[in-house]
Parts: structure tokens; sequence; C-alpha cells
């Protein structure tokens, strides 16, 4: 089966075109799923021991759980984008420091952003969702930045590392909606185009110097600061705040379960500690080794897609 998941963008004078047409099948879309070894039905098992006995189950989601939305993750083996390419996240540093890299950064990020907004929640995240309806899942926090759990339908969730769908002003810092920037995009740049190579799991794509001279980028249309996603970049730190708070729904947690994280950033590896000092049992649903295997009374490396729908939340 296949699905075209391209799309032609066109200003309202329709010179713009932004082709990212690519065909994906389900099976491109696997593409970026770790291979792993079969559902062994004795860890299922474990696993559905693991969140019955959970009162108030804490969930931390990492970048593995999309995957199989079409979303890469960075560290995977041969499939993540640290795997595949030579491609590197952008440095919060250099993003406040650099005209130019903002630019470039905004270039790319405009030419990702129709496919990777359109992206949609796998059974995993409808999964999560539906526990937290039933009243199994306590908190839900979530590394990634794509807003697949909010599409799902997910309430009690923190993002811990921010979403790509809202932009901030660095200076004033006013809000607007991704999408409403990507019209301004499209105003200030009526004859340029450029296709994308690849996707990362930001929303960044790939693109040469000289098609990212000449794109004009806008600035805070309240105040004329400088305008950035509201997610933390590599090299930044979580919002203190933030931090107090995910704290205390793991101190107030009965059971910690990861879903699709290796645990390698210390912003999500903290609560694993936290949870390690108040006791609290800890199972891992990651495909390959993480930093926390030796702290968690049931490890699986599965697909989060395949074996999360399995688990009655009763």
């Amino acid at each position: 089966t296949r699905m075209n998941l391209g799309l032609t963008l066109k200003a309202p004078k329709g010179l713009l075109m932004v082709n990212i047409s690519r065909q994906y099948s389900r099976r491109s879309i696997g593409f970026f799923v770790p291979s792993s070894p079969p559902l062994d039905p004795e860890k299922v098992k474990e696993l559905q021991r693991f969140v019955t006995l959970s009162k108030r189950l804490l969930v931390m989601t990492g970048a593995g759980i999309s995957t199989e939305s079409g979303i890469p993750d960075y560290r995977s083996e041969k499939v993540g984008l640290y795997a595949r390419t030579k491609q590197k996240p952008i440095q919060h540093g250099d993003f406040l420091r650099s005209a130019p890299i903002r630019q470039q950064y905004w270039a790319r990020n405009f030419v990702g952003w129709p496919r990777f907004s359109s992206l949609q929640p796998n059974p995993a995240h409808w999964a999560l969702s539906n526990w937290e309806r039933l009243g199994k899942l306590y908190w839900l926090v979530t590394q990634n930045v794509d807003a697949l759990h909010t599409k799902a339908g997910s309430q009690r969730l923190t993002e811990l590392h921010g979403c790509m769908h809202r932009v901030l002003c660095l200076d004033c810092g006013a809000q607007i909606p991704r999408g409403v920037l990507q019209e301004r995009f499209e105003a200030l740049n009526p004859t340029w185009s450029a296709e994308a190579h690849g996707l990362a799991p930001d929303g960044d794509v790939f693109l040469t110097e000289e098609q990212v001279q000449s794109f004009q980028v806008p600035s805070c249309a309240q105040c004329g600061g400088p305008l950035k996603p509201d997610v933390v970049f590599f090299g930044d730190t979580v919002n203190p705040d933030r931090v107090d708070f995910v704290r205390r729904r793991v101190k107030e947690a009965d059971s910690l379960l990861v879903v699709g994280s290796s645990l390698q950033v210390y912003s999500g590896y903290r609560f694993i500690l936290t949870a390690r000092e108040k006791q609290l049992p800890i199972a891992i649903l990651n495909i390959g080794p993480t930093r926390s295997d030796d702290l968690a009374c049931l490890k699986l490396d599965s697909p989060c897609g395949e074996l999360l729908p399995l688990i009655d939340p009763h």
C-alpha cells in the first residue's frame, strides 16, 4: 500500500512552490523503526502485570514512540538520524548568536513544516491517551516536540522540551502558533523555492547554503525581536519550574514506565534517578539499550505501537 504524504504549497499569487512530494509506503514509515525480536508473550504478560499493579502510573516517552508515525529518532542503530546522516541538531547558543544560523534554521523548518505538522499519532500514542481516559495513567511526560500526544487527546501531559507548534519572541516573549508563522514566511518569500531532503525529529530538513541565502525571516510582529520555536534546543536547559513540576509528579507516582527513550539526555534521565530514590518500580519499553537498563525491573525491546495496544489498562 502506498500513501502520498508529499505536499506542494502555493502562496496566494501561486508563485511559491515548495515541493516536498515524496512517496511514502507503510514500509518506508517503518524505515525509522529499528529492528527488534518478535514479541515475547511472557514479556507482554510481565508488562501487563506491571501496569495492572500500578495505581498512579507515570509514563515518560521519547523519540522512539514517534518513529512509527514517520519521524526518525536521533540515536537508534542504523535508522536514527546520527546513523544515517552527518546532520547535527541546532545548538541553542548558535541560534541566539547568529542571524545567518537563524535564517538557515527557519528556511529548513519552513520547508519541513507541511509534512512534520501533518504527521499523525500511532497506536502507541492512542493507547496512552486511552489509559488516561480510563484513569490508569497518572501523568505523561514527553521529551518529544512533535505534539503527537496532544493530537491523540492526552491532557495530563508535560512537554518537557516544549513543542514545535508554538513560536516565541526571544525579546518580549510573545507567542504565536507555528501555522501563523508559516503564512508570514509565504508572504515574505513569494518566489522562493527549495526541495526538502530527509526529516529530523524536530521538523528540520536539509538544504544547501545557496538555497538558504535568499530566504527572508520575519521578526516578532509586536517588538521586532527574533523568533524561536518554543522548544529546548541542544545546549539549552529545561525551565527549572517545569523540572520541579515533573519531579513532584514522579514523587506522587507509584511506578514509572519509560516508552521509546534511550535516556541518554540528562533532562529525562534525572527523573529516573528521582524514581530510584523513591524506590519506584521502573519498566522500560525501548528497542536497544538505555542508560537505565540496570535500574529497571522489566525491559522490553519491542515497537511501542505493537506492544502498548495489547495492554489492558483496567
